[in-house]
């Protein structure tokens, strides 16, 4: 299979020809939520980063095992290896059993992905269901010398590991640049220097979250739940890892780390990163307090809101911009990808409609090679958009009379958009309804608005406008056209 996509990898800082390891199948790994709060907007963009490559990988004609972990034990407070574990403390504070705490938010994330129309990843396997697989890493570094125990838990050793192998390639760290950075914790608790990591951690009497080790009652430390993960479900060696930029150091550096000294070599070929959502130019997240939660946007319910936002209004104000690119929030941006949304369903709905022409005499582009090359060229969602807003173009002049379109260019226009907006970009026609049968109620909808022109046909003109009067104020948009009319709901 020859297709000509370049991904950005992070590992050498450059666009590369992606090129799987065993074609036609593609193993992709990424890092998924730590379940002890509901998703904010700073958990959809990754998801729907890897949710569009994940969909364009398959309509390349790749067999995709997509793999995207819960972490429901051992990322403790602050990203540190000190302090509690962060579920543990939302059980202690709500007086819940742990595993209540992250079922519960493991629900409402993926509830809020299948508003968000993303798609479920082929395995989703939980840190607390692969206890076994993380001890056994631990015992193969352990077994490699480059790991050590004190007071009951294990510790990577940093130097012994540097000294045969370059920590930082990913971050463009080095060692010393680490040690720096901590260097005022020197001297502080258990382990040798303070650059090491846990591998297993020791559970204090009080913590509930415990498994059997060789090395006493414990939990693994947050690293090692990716790694021990990744190898079990896509091997030693697999295509792709992605996730967000802040976790680029510690927590890929480290997992790297933990594959190179396991079994000699990294686990994989493109490390690939989202940019991240902020606020004011702040990075959105729980620890800093500043996030929104995505039931607060569908419902409006933040301070910072100024009314709601649907799923696919959020879905294509982070679509507008590279993956690669930083989206900084606020309600103006959100309110044009909002009526940005709106446009570019008015345009779809408007080529169903659409009467062909024995030629076609408005301008037409390739927009199907436009948007599979800005896919192509690291999966630029803000080309195909902007291309398929020219199709729209289009279509609006041939609705408006400036133009006809063909049978066979309409057909190909509704393949185009079919493939990029809804299959590729993973956006939802909201007017389809879902689940829910529309067309009765279109149907209703039309009969109205054929009474009402008949009525203007009649000169009666106080039916025709009491019919647009009572639909504006149900919530309905009525725009005449020179075909008969259109409608939407506000």
């Amino acid at each position: 299979m020859e297709h000509p996509l370049f991904v950005y990898n992070t590992l050498t800082r450059r666009k590369e020809l992606f090129k799987p390891l065993n074609e036609p199948n593609v193993g992709m790994y990424v890092c998924g939520p730590t379940v002890y709060g509901d998703p904010h907007l700073g958990h959809a963009r990754p998801a729907i980063t890897f949710d569009v490559l994940f969909r364009y990988l398959k309509q390349l004609g790749y067999k995709v095992r997509y793999v995207r972990n819960i972490t429901d034990v051992g990322h403790l407070e602050h990203d540190a290896d000190e302090g509690e574990d962060k579920i543990a403390k939302k059980a202690r504070l709500e007086q819940l059993e742990p595993m209540e705490v992250a079922q519960y938010y493991t629900n409402r994330y993926h509830a809020a992905m299948e508003a968000l129309n993303v798609l479920p990843p082929s395995i989703e396997p939980h840190a607390t269901g692969h206890i076994i697989e993380q001890e056994e890493l631990v015992k193969e570094i352990l077994a490699n010398g480059f790991a050590y125990e004190s007071n009951g838990s294990i510790y990577f050793d940093l130097e012994k590991y540097s000294q045969k192998y370059r920590y930082g390639t990913l971050s463009g760290r080095n060692l010393e640049e680490v040690k720096n950075a901590s260097r005022e914790l020197d001297g502080v608790g258990e382990k040798r220097s303070q650059v090491d990591f846990a591998l297993w951690k020791k559970a204090q009497p009080e913590h509930i979250m415990r498994w059997p080790s060789p090395w006493g009652d414990g939990f693994p430390g947050w690293h090692c739940e990716c790694t021990a993960m990744g190898r079990k479900y896509l091997g030693k060696k697999f295509d792709i890892h992605g996730g967000g930029m802040d976790l680029v150091f510690p927590h890929h550096e480290c997992e790297i780390a933990q594959a190179v000294a396991s079994q000699g070599e990294d686990m994989v070929r493109y490390w690939m990163h989202n940019n991240m959502i902020t606020i004011n130019g702040k990075k959105m997240g729980k620890s800093l307090g500043n996030f929104i939660t995505l039931e607060e946007f569908f419902t409006g319910s933040h301070k910072l809101l100024e009314q709601p936002y649907g799923p696919m209004t959020v879905r294509f104000f982070i679509l507008q911009a590279h993956y690669r690119g930083t989206v900084d929030f606020s309600n103006e941006a959100l309110l044009a990808a909002e009526k940005a949304y709106e446009r570019m369903m008015d345009g779809w709905h408007r080529l169903q409609a659409l009467t062909a022409g024995a030629e076609t005499t408005v301008q037409l582009d390739n927009y199907r090679e436009k948007c599979a090359e800005a896919m192509n060229d690291d999966l630029n969602t803000p080309t195909v958009i902007a291309t398929l807003f020219d199709a729209c173009r289009a279509i609006n002049q041939a609705n408006d009379g400036n133009g006809t379109i063909s049978q066979a260019d309409i057909d190909e226009l509704k393949s185009v958009f079919q493939t990029y907006l809804f299959d590729v970009l993973g956006v939802r026609d909201n007017a389809a309804g879902g689940s829910v049968n529309m067309e009765p109620y279109r149907k209703a909808v039309d009969l109205l608005l054929e009474v009402r022109r008949n009525a203007k046909a009649a000169k009666d003109w106080a039916t025709s406008d009491l019919i647009r009067d009572k639909l504006n104020e149900a919530g309905f948009d009525v725009k005449d056209t020179k075909d008969g009319f259109e409608w939407k709901v506000r």
